[in-house]
């Protein structure tokens, strides 16, 4: 067992990550580690030989867990980025250092040996800060970045008003040689606005037990490697749940043998592999296939006998005149199981940078009005069909979340459930 360090600052925390990866260091865990339970015979600082760092996960299935990644699977997702990104770049840090998103750019940064401009902790994401940003990392160099969806969507958004600074962020956003976007599902609208715009941006797709992104625009990443496994309905629809190998996996989950075993395989030929928990479908010819992710494989809702996927019902609402970011979400009906309910923000309003966590409390949370709803409801059931149209809609100033660019679906459930049924349909 080696020991973790949990650096005291960002500094230490960019050093720390330096030596680790070039096993100069010990073990870094960028948060303090979780309690160890009674009778292991460990304390939480003990971590396994061949960590370099120890993060701890979002906690989407409920309970937050620490996933081991070695030095070498850091590498190697640095590695296969730089190269389908073009080559080694500077990086640019506007993601909390706490999870994988951030943390992988600065492993990435000292990979590449370009170097790392970093926004001002504890300042938010504005359009302003963000041209600021761009501005201080050096020309001449490839130039890269990550961002969650709602940090996208502010710098579009502002640009969309016509205020100056809205006008600086999206220049200094066409300026970067590669936008990566993670975190959570884009709505369409919002990526084919930032792409008509000159941005460069990169869909990513990958989890903190696969060092971060390893899909990049629906296609692996050199080493990296997609397939189906059978889900119940969802086969008979060419969808099922996805699974990920490649060098970049993680060692498996600090203290949790069992979990480890779950989640990570091995084939009889050798191959290891990840069992994620969301749905895919892999569309295009099997030696170049393309993921399209569909959602998680438990938040699918029955309403009335049909299974509803939330992310395809979020992509539709995104596209409606006056909708920013849509969460849907299914609440308990005596009549059809659950009802699909739609929890939105509207378009241009002022909310959190999407990188940390933000709540809504109950005075917070409206019906939408009369046309949207009709709007929401119209566009669902055109698009997809009339079960997956929300027969509620609620608008809040942000969604909650759980993690950089992770909204929070149980705490959109309380507020859904929370605000009763308004809306009959």
């Amino acid at each position: 067992m080696n020991r973790a360090v949990v650096p005291a600052d960002l500094d230490a925390l960019v050093a720390a990550v330096g030596a680790a990866l070039d096993g100069d260091g010990p073990p870094v865990a960028p948060v303090p580690l979780l309690p160890r339970p009674p009778g292991s015979g460990s304390t939480p600082a003990d971590v396994p030989a061949g960590t370099a760092l120890v993060l701890r996960t979002s906690g989407s299935t409920g309970t937050p867990r620490e996933v081991l990644l070695g030095a070498d699977a850091l590498r190697a997702s640095g590695a296969a980025t730089h190269e389908r990104l073009g080559g080694p770049g500077h990086w640019l840090l506007t993601l909390p250092p706490t999870h994988v998103a951030g943390v992988q750019v600065v492993a990435r940064a000292h990979a590449a040996g370009r170097g790392l401009t970093v926004a001002p902790p504890g300042e938010p994401f504005t359009p302003g800060g963000f041209a600021a940003l761009v501005a201080r990392a050096p020309r001449g160099e490839r130039r890269y970045v990550s961002l969650v969806p709602t940090q996208l969507h502010r710098l579009v958004a502002a640009a969309d008003a016509g205020t100056d600074d809205g006008t600086a962020g999206l220049d200094a956003l066409r300026a970067l040689d590669a936008v990566l976007l993670g975190g959570a599902a884009t709505p369409p609208a919002l990526l084919r606005r930032a792409r008509s715009a000159g941005a460069r941006v990169v869909t990513t797709y990958g989890m903190t037990e696969t060092c971060g992104g390893c899909v990049y625009d629906g296609v692996p990443l050199p080493e990296a490697r997609v397939r189906l496994l059978p889900a119940d309905d969802a086969a008979a629809a060419g969808a099922g749940v996805v699974e990920l190998s490649g060098p970049f996996l993680a060692h498996g989950y600090l203290g949790e043998p069992d979990a480890t075993a779950a989640a990570f395989r091995t084939d009889d030929d050798g191959t290891r592999w990840f069992r994620t928990s969301d749905l895919g479908r892999l569309d295009g010819p099997p030696d170049a296939p393309v993921l399209t992710v569909l959602g998680r494989a438990d938040d699918v809702i029955v309403s009335g006998g049909v299974n509803v996927a939330p992310a395809a019902v979020e992509a539709v609402v995104g596209e409606v005149a006056g909708v920013g970011e849509a969460c849907v979400v299914g609440v308990p009906h005596p009549e059809w199981g659950h009802e699909v309910v739609a929890v939105v923000t509207l378009a241009g309003a002022q909310r959190g940078d999407g990188a940390t966590p933000g709540t809504a409390g109950a005075g917070d949370v409206a019906s939408a009005p009369p046309d949207l709803v009709a709007a929401v409801r119209g566009r669902v059931a055109d698009r997809l069909e009339r079960a997956a149209a929300p027969r509620r809609v609620l608008v809040v100033p942000d969604l909650p979340r759980r993690g950089p660019g992770k909204v929070d679906r149980a705490a959109v459930a309380r507020i859904a459930v929370g605000h009763g049924r308004t809306q009959p349909g």
